[in-house]
């Protein structure tokens, strides 16, 4: 059974940076797109960042571009966040989702991603 287990989530004042890791396992995921979507307490999900499983291709939110990068290691079928420059607005739930690729959804399509993780809490002091 295809299962996302995220980690890395944390405490930390605003400035610093942490390093999400979401490790995917129970299928072959080289044919899917990764992604990274946030959830504030009363706001609705968000994308965040994106890669293709086997390309270069990364999407970012205009929010996070410049401050969080994703990458992924084939080997490890681990999905990776760096993210620095943290800010309070970055406080969320972070979810991991897989979306088989290529999809007829735009790739920061929440609707487009059928499996999901059970979400890490990250939350940025100021």
């Amino acid at each position: 059974q295809a299962q996302l287990v995220e980690s890395g989530g944390g405490l930390v004042q605003g400035g610093g940076s942490l390093r999400l890791s979401c490790a995917a396992s129970g299928r072959t995921f080289s044919n899917y797109a990764m992604g990274w979507f946030r959830q504030a307490p009363g706001k609705e999900r968000e994308f965040v960042a994106a890669i293709i499983w086997t390309g270069s291709k990364t999407v970012y939110a205009d929010s996070v571009k410049g401050r969080f990068t994703i990458s992924r290691d084939n080997a490890k079928n681990t999905v990776y966040l760096q993210m620095n420059s943290l800010k309070p607005d970055d406080t969320a739930v972070y979810y991991c989702a897989g979306s088989r690729w290529p999809t007829t959804q735009p790739i920061g399509a929440i609707q487009g991603y059928d499996i999901w993780g059970q979400g890490t809490q990250v939350t940025v002091s100021s």
